[in-house]
């Protein structure tokens, strides 16, 4: 009995962890090129999180500024497809 409850934990920590990864790619919103990593401490924990909602570093920068926060690429942008250019003659 007490192999199978080992082996049970195991298995919840092997599937929990694979959710978590999981997880954490879907913080990344696709639509857009940059997001900012935001921090927050204190007593009670705080957190973070991160918000892929700009359009280029700059602006993401100047939400940042002033806060506990960083800007980057976001890896998981998906540009929008590029429309074939026909000529006429």
């Amino acid at each position: 009995m007490r192999v199978l409850n080992w082996s049970v934990l195991a298995l919840g920590l092997m599937v929990g962890g694979a959710v978590s990864d999981a997880a954490q790619a879907q913080a990344y919103d696709p639509r857009y090129p940059v997001c900012m990593k935001v921090y927050e401490g204190g007593r009670f924990g705080g957190g973070e999180w991160i918000d892929c909602s700009y359009t280029s570093l700059p602006q993401c920068r100047a939400t940042a500024s002033g806060r506990s926060a960083m800007c980057d690429l976001n890896p998981f942008y998906a540009p929008p497809p590029r429309r074939a250019h026909r000529r006429h003659h």
